[in-house]
């Protein structure tokens, strides 16, 4: 006798059709779905490729083209016979069970972590897909009731599976693939703070992700709390941390490298290539708590009598990172700091004007001047970058007011103020 088929919700809970009946064409129990299978890859809401089912002790694959329909409780196969293949799993394949409920995803838009107490399925042009996940507290109860009772319990707001990325690393036929469109999105900042705030293998996973993108992986390391970025700067070569250092500004990768084994510092450092070697050479000679520590030896700074449309132009074909060219700085002909302006300033000038017309005096300060006296210089004449010059007033770098945020924060300060967590 034909078993009646409840009607497909909108929405179908994983919990509610694994564990199921495995059902022939005409309603009789052939075993029980123990999972079903999705493959990652293009695919915004992935279709599910197939059922792990037991069937006679013997667990078996059945792929999506012979389902009829998934229910409640039930799989219903279209043909009245089942090829009894052994599953085995192939490259590419998730079990949705296994591999991804009760286990942490990154929500992209959120930028955080987020577990999977429940997977959300639904029919969509012809078949049925991964569409989101549940982390509230309604998923988990849903499963944790019967399954009667958990029928009962209504759909609440679920998470869209386009804005998710799971963790692969410990599925044996599948890695977190790089680069990833997904984590592309978010800002290195927020790389970090995701790294930082999963399982040490959960954040190898990340880092691998970015690995491919070296500019990427620099700015996550620079991002990275000195714990971390330490954790995973020991499992590399010298030869690989050099390489990472070839990419990141020339203060942090100083900061990198004191961080490291004595013994391991000046082998890693010589391996670098020219220009950035003699940068953070310099850098390593200086206390890490006075500005010289503090200080990146990259700006702009040019003659004063070059006309503010040749100024722009050096700014336009510069290198160096956006805050540090905030302030264009001339010299003299002897290389004495002379002065500086705001490059906001530059751009609504004249461009036929000479700077020596513009310039306004700036505050520096010396390699050895301490934090306190920078960050008063900053807050007294509200500054976001700080000269710093040598004893013969010339320009040996500049230090960002990010640069001295980072030492004044705790530890973990953004996650402290909840840009980490649950839903």
């Amino acid at each position: 006798m034909a078993t009646t088929v409840p009607t497909l919700p909108l929405v179908l809970h994983l919990s509610l059709v694994v564990p199921g009946d495995l059902r022939d064409a005409d309603g009789e129990r052939l075993g029980r779905v123990d999972d079903l299978i999705v493959r990652l890859g293009g695919d915004e809401y992935p279709p599910v490729s197939g059922v792990v089912a037991t069937v006679a002790g013997r667990q078996v694959y059945v792929p999506a083209d012979q389902v009829e329909e998934m229910a409640v409780g039930c799989v219903t196969l279209r043909l009245g016979r089942l090829d009894l293949q052994h599953f085995q799993r192939r490259e590419s394949e998730v079990l949705l069970k296994k591999d991804v409920l009760d286990r942490q995803l990154i929500n992209i838009d959120g930028a955080r972590l987020v577990r999977a107490n429940e997977i959300e399925l639904a029919r969509i042009d012809g078949w049925y897909r991964v569409v989101g996940v549940d982390v509230s507290l309604r998923g988990l109860v849903r499963r944790l009731v019967p399954r009667a009772l958990g029928q009962r319990v209504s759909l609440g707001i679920f998470l869209d599976w386009a804005s998710l990325e799971p963790f692969t690393g410990h599925v044996p036929t599948v890695r977190l693939r790089v680069p990833h469109p997904k984590l592309a999105r978010l800002h290195p900042a927020e790389l970090a703070d995701l790294v930082e705030a999963a399982s040490h293998h959960q954040g190898d996973e990340i880092m691998a992700a970015v690995a491919s993108d070296p500019e990427l992986e620099a700015d996550v390391f620079e991002e990275l709390e000195e714990q971390h970025r330490l954790e995973f700067a020991e499992e590399r070569t010298d030869a690989q941390i050099a390489a990472l250092l070839e990419h990141m500004e020339a203060d942090d990768a100083a900061d990198l490298v004191l961080q490291l084994d004595e013994e391991r510092r000046e082998p890693i450092v010589s391996l670098l290539k020219g220009v950035q070697r003699r940068r953070v050479r310099a850098l390593l000679g200086y206390d890490p708590a006075t500005a010289g520590g503090l200080m990146s030896p990259e700006f702009v700074c040019v003659y004063g009598q070059a006309t503010v449309a040749e100024a722009i132009e050096r700014v336009r074909t510069s290198p160096i990172a956006a805050d540090n060219a905030a302030w264009v700085y001339t010299m003299s002909t002897h290389h004495r700091l002379r002065g500086g302006i705001r490059l906001a300033e530059l751009l609504r000038a004249d461009p036929r004007l000479r700077l020596v017309e513009l310039l306004r005096p700036v505050q520096a300060v010396q390699p050895d001047a301490e934090l306190e006296e920078v960050a008063r210089l900053m807050t007294d004449f509200d500054l976001t970058v700080v000269p710093v010059t040598d004893e013969n007033e010339h320009l040996v770098g500049v230090i960002t007011v990010d640069d001295v945020l980072e030492v004044v924060l705790p530890q973990g300060w953004r996650r402290h103020f909840g840009m980490l967590g649950g839903e």
